[in-house]
């Protein structure tokens, strides 16, 4: 049967509304609020991604940044958001469209997003929500990591703080 409404499609564009959200309680004061952290995986090579060429070089396809205690000028905005983040040592500004995001997890409260991507032979790659989530391995808040692979299962406990 054919999906003439498309509820794919209004599924994916509302689990990245709550990306939004999430980043918006943030933006303030440039705190996540309590014990909040988000790990936000996306194609750096994704259509209005806007990172330093040398991050593109080392993170050619995904990249995971992590936003909890030095993040510097979030700005929320309705396709995409800003944000200030340090890359050893040194400040970046990266512009990240909601678009480009394959992955969203709040570790904090074992909280998981994945989204549709579609693959390098351009066919459609279905990820759905996810309830505990898979985020990279944590080094430091100010640097990134790589993503796991998909399914890839990581225990949350080694994340939290004892």
């Amino acid at each position: 049967m054919t999906d003439y409404i498309g509820y794919e499609v209004l599924t994916q564009a509302a689990m990245r509304g709550v990306v939004r959200e999430a980043l918006r309680m943030a933006e303030p004061e440039c705190q996540t609020p309590g014990e909040h952290h988000f790990y936000v995986t996306f194609r750096t090579r994704a259509p209005g991604v806007q990172i330093a060429d040398y991050l593109v070089e080392r993170f050619p396809e995904d990249m995971t940044i992590v936003i909890q205690h030095q993040f510097w000028d979030l700005e929320v905005h309705e396709d995409h958001f800003e944000i200030i983040l340090k890359f050893s040592g040194v400040p970046q500004h990266l512009r990240i469209p909601y678009t480009a995001i394959t992955q969203f997890v709040d570790p904090s409260v074992s909280f998981g997003l994945s989204f549709e991507t579609k693959s390098e032979s351009g066919g459609e790659r279905m990820v759905s929500p996810v309830g505990t989530g898979n985020p990279a391995p944590h080094r430091q808040p100010e640097e990134s990591v790589e993503a796991p692979e998909a399914g890839t299962v990581v225990n949350l406990d080694a994340f939290r703080r004892k």
